[in-house]
């Protein structure tokens, strides 16, 4: 598109200044003329224009002189030069001048038009220029939160936003007072060496962060930059302020969360592993003690070989729990029925110094969660409170509804907004200080002595939680107490839990044919001796790509499949669909050291979905499997 504007012509000569004038007016430019140089000045400066071709000879002032009149009444001005008494040296001079061309007559018209085309698309492109970068400039001193000039850390300008983020009225409350009344009094030496540093100069951090203090003593994280500036015939340094409370307590929450997250997957890990090792000494075990021959002191080292498997099966579960791989079956509860059948033996537990109370709200909403787990929740929290108060106190169990709004959601990590069930357990008891709330979570830390805890009860606690979809925040003071609140999301529907019913005698014999998936050696050889000793035939198979081969060529129906959840070609559920293309209606039995990525992407198993939990018991096996084959699977 042809640029056109409003030009004036400026020489001495009227018959160039009609024939100029009229060749550009053709072209569409609006065009003025004056045959003297002050009286072209005066015409400008009244009526800004976007061009001037001015002859460089006038009768009253040099053209020199006359475009560094016109630079300073109207800098946006592009001024070309004409002549016909030029030289190199004044064409130079010309341009030096920031004149945008300079012809020599005589000239082509058209040569001069192009000249006034290209010299008003270069204003129009340096005027767009300007505006971009005014209104990038407006952009960045809008999010700019604070800004204060200083000399010698007394403050001479501060805007509002500054005055506001410390708490003041506005920025007089702050102009004269020291920069440092900004700062926390521990802070102060480091911001003295930044702000030196930038004075002189030398090596500094481009943006440096501390804590500030608010007028009325709250402590806030600020980052701030700060550079030398031209102020009042003297240097000064100009230093922004942003407010990154926000961002400090968000990276705080993301660098817990990672770190709970690492070392639940070491937990989970080795729980696995011990697992596998578990499964094979504790069944070992067991099976030596069916030996009637085995009798004295050999029975009693078995005896104590079991018990000791048993204990450390107890200490993996609970890392599960906290690594949050352990296999939930949830149910529809409710919370209230949970906390009433515990209590004989809470009161139990706590001992007659402690006095229990429990305080629940009517209509008290429903959770999906696994009934044993949240009973094991409510059992860690009580004991934890129990070892908080030596002397006696009170222990309070609390149950209510509650709404977490979207404000109360940005400010925890991995919280959704929504209904919710509190259930919160306090005590009277010493209390913690910040140091141990911030470890308070994680496996194996604990204040108590050697040989009076694993480390593993809250752990756990803060495992099943999470697991179960839910969130937990801890609030405690030395001397004052601790409460620790549980937050389960609320569902509609009715309760699936119902009174605890008697458990069948389950006939351990069997002389079905079973088809066994399991990696580990072990555990494979031990499973097999176990079922093969009370009657099944096993098919065993260490590889899941084995499987589907074995069950077409079996000379037998297979009546059973148990297979370990995670391996390593194949996982247990996408196993089980394969052979049951095969097969339909195969029953299945999983066992696993933890719930893997297939059978639990969710942390949790299909209602009713037979699961066995490593490390198991001969007895826990020949029940699960008979109990599979009996009712389904």
């Amino acid at each position: 598109m042809i640029e056109t504007g409003r030009v004036l012509v400026i020489d001495d000569d009227p018959g160039t200044c009609h024939t100029i004038s009229d060749v550009l007016e053709l072209h569409g430019h609006a065009v003025e003329s004056a045959t003297a140089g002050y009286a072209g000045l005066e015409r400008l400066t009244a009526t800004p224009v976007d061009a001037a071709i001015v002859d460089i000879r006038l009768p009253d002032i040099s053209g020199l002189d006359l475009l560094r009149a016109i630079r300073a009444s109207s800098p946006d001005t592009e001024v070309i030069f004409i002549t016909g008494h030029g030289s190199v040296a004044t064409a130079v001079e010309a341009v030096n001048g920031a004149a945008f061309s300079y012809l020599t007559k005589p000239f082509e018209m058209p040569q001069l038009v192009a000249a006034l085309e290209k010299a008003l698309e270069k204003r129009r492109l340096g005027r767009a220029l300007r505006d971009s970068e005014a209104r990038y400039r407006a952009l960045v001193e809008g999010s700019i939160q604070g800004l204060s000039i200083h000399r010698g850390f007394a403050i001479e300008f501060a805007n509002a936003s500054l005055a506001a983020m410390f708490g003041y009225a506005g920025p007089p409350e702050l102009i004269g007072r020291d920069l440092r009344v900004l700062v926390a009094p521990d802070e102060i030496p480091r911001v003295e060496g930044y702000a030196a540093a930038c004075q002189e100069g030398g090596p500094a951090p481009p943006r440096y962060e501390f804590q500030g203090v608010r007028r009325d003593g709250t402590l806030i994280w600020v980052e701030t930059l700060m550079s030398v500036t031209s102020w009042r015939h003297g240097t000064a340094l100009l230093a922004t302020f942003v407010d990154v409370t926000e961002r400090k307590r968000l990276e705080d929450h993301l660098r817990q969360s990672q770190k709970m997250e690492a070392i639940g997957r070491l937990a989970g890990g080795v729980a696995h592993d011990f697992n596998n090792l578990l499964t094979v000494i504790s069944g070992r075990a067991q099976i030596e003690l069916l030996r009637p021959e085995l009798s004295g002191p050999s029975r009693r080292n078995i005896d104590l070989i079991a018990e000791a498997a048993s204990r450390a099966s107890t200490l993996t579960k609970q890392l599960l729990a906290f690594s949050r791989k352990q296999v939930l079956q949830p149910r529809v509860l409710d919370v209230d029925i949970v906390v009433a059948r515990m209590e004989p033996l809470l009161r139990r537990l706590i001992g007659e110094d402690i006095d229990l109370v429990t305080a629940t709200e009517p209509g008290l909403g429903r959770v999906r969660a696994d009934p044993g787990q949240l009973e094991q929740v409510v059992l860690n929290l009580a004991v934890n409170a129990r070892d908080a108060m030596p002397r006696g106190g009170r222990l309070t169990v609390e149950t209510a509804n509650a709404e977490l709004d979207e404000a109360y959601a940005r400010q925890q990590a991995d919280v959704h907004p929504g209904p919710y069930v509190i259930l919160a357990v306090s005590d009277t008891g010493v209390g913690m200080d910040a140091e141990t709330r911030a470890h308070l979570f994680e496996p194996f830390f604990t204040t108590k002595g050697v040989g009076e805890g694993t480390g593993l009860g809250l752990a756990t606690v803060y495992g099943i939680v999470k697991q179960s979809g839910g969130h937990i925040t801890a609030y405690s003071e030395v001397g004052r107490g601790t409460t620790i609140k549980i937050y389960l999301p609320r569902v509609d529907a009715a309760s699936e839990v119902r009174g605890a019913e008697p458990e069948p005698v389950v006939l351990r014999r069997g002389s079905e044919t079973v088809l066994l998936v399991e990696d580990d050696e072990a555990v494979r050889e031990l499973t097999c001796e176990v079922l093969e000793m009370h009657g099944y035939t096993v098919l065993a198979v260490a590889d899941a790509g084995e499987a589907p081969r074995v069950l077409e060529g079996a000379s037998r129906p297979i009546h059973l499949l148990v297979t370990d959840v995670v391996m390593p070609r194949l996982s247990g559920r996408e196993l089980t669909e394969r052979l049951r293309s095969l097969r339909p209606g195969l029953k299945v039995l999983y066992i696993s050291g933890y719930a893997g990525t297939a059978v639990v992407h969710h942390g949790v198993l299909d209602p009713g979905t037979p699961f066995l939990q490593k490390p198991f018991t001969p007895d826990a096996l020949l029940r699960s499997v008979r109990k599979v084959l009996d009712d389904g699977g």
